[in-house]
């Protein structure tokens, strides 16, 4: 089988929905991301592999192909599996690799919130079974899983304080492609008195509920993407393997607990490969909702020091489609 192997990835800064990226459509936040990986390379890539949640349609990966000036020979294809979308689509990549079907793809997401045609999000599940708002969701998590306002407060600072500190230690600078005179995500441009915000904070989607704004992720703007080859090719064009794609797992469940997917999936994972938590030093999982990540922590006993240890989405923002690709590239640049 053919190690498939991540040999750089980057990302756009990160705008909040009408913020500092309010006018440019997918593919033109995606753009300028392929253009960079693929200098030097772009009669090697053999596909393009995008995730996208709201649109506008079309194929937005042959759409930021062309944009790019990449050669028309390279094709591309989007996918969506909603905010896991930009993971899916390096996952796809990475099995690719190890099949033999290629060995170089860009692979990542791309989401415009501000550009976005659609006015409600599409219907998730039949309403037979329950088909909830995302924050309605998150309460539903929190109420099962005994997770208290207090619990997620106490998260959601712990992710703000991080993410300033990863700003201010130049990490987030690695990660990120200046798109225009913006080098940083918006979020950052000035700071906020989170304690008194969580504080004061009501519950956004439920009479007496826990999730308010100010423990959940906003609605963002951002595109990420990353190189996956095959680890022979890598080292014959010059590169440096820095992330070895080992296996995956993906796992669905009622939804109206979205929010506890990773449990099954990444308890999946470690019973395959004979590993337990203490095993892996570093996990990235997207912070939609503070809620969903303390429960997550407490139902699989990960340690907070091992956890989303730069911060995330609470802070910074979800692009929905490039939140998935956003994380593998924060584990890039910790590796």
């Amino acid at each position: 089988m053919n190690q498939a192997v991540i040999v750089n990835a980057k990302r756009t800064p990160i705008g909040k929905k009408n913020g500092i990226l309010k006018g440019l459509a997918p593919h033109l936040l995606a753009a300028p991301l392929l253009t960079l990986l693929s200098k030097g390379i772009e009669e090697d890539i053999e596909d393009v592999i995008l995730g996208n949640v709201v649109g506008p349609g079309g194929n937005i990966a042959r759409l930021s192909v062309l944009e790019a000036g990449l050669p028309l020979s390279v094709p591309g294809f989007t996918i969506d599996r909603q905010c896991s979308a930009g993971l899916e689509a390096i996952r796809i990549a990475c099995y690719l690799v190890q099949a033999g079907a290629g060995s170089c793809y860009l692979a990542g997401g791309v989401e415009s919130a501000s550009t976005s045609p659609y006015h409600k999000r599409a219907q998730f599940s039949p309403n037979r079974i329950g088909d909830p708002d995302m924050g309605i969701a998150a309460e539903y998590v929190a109420e099962t899983y005994n997770i208290t306002r207090t619990m997620q407060d106490e998260y959601a600072l712990l992710s703000y304080q991080r993410s300033w500190d990863a700003f201010k230690a130049a990490h987030y600078e690695k990660e990120i492609l200046a798109i225009d005179s913006f080098k940083r995500d918006e979020e950052l441009y000035r700071t906020r008195n989170i304690e008194k915000l969580l504080k004061r904070a009501k519950p956004a989607f439920k009479q007496n509920g826990t999730v308010t704004a100010a423990n959940s992720c906003g609605i963002h703007d951002g595109a990420c993407a990353v190189i996956v080859m095959e680890e022979g090719k890598a080292h014959d064009l010059g590169f440096q393997p820095v992330l070895y794609f080992i296996d995956s797992q993906i796992s669905g469940v009622h939804p109206n607990f979205p929010g506890i997917a990773p449990v099954p999936a990444i308890q999946k994972l470690l019973n395959r490969n004979n590993l337990t938590i203490k095993d892996i030093d570093l996990f990235e999982i997207n912070e939609a909702f503070a809620s969903k990540i303390v429960s997550c922590s407490h139902e699989l006993s990960i340690p907070y020091e091992k956890l989303n240890v730069n911060g995330g989405a609470l802070t910074i923002g979800h692009p929905y489609g490039a939140s998935g690709a956003i994380l593998i590239t924060r584990l890039f640049y910790e590796v």
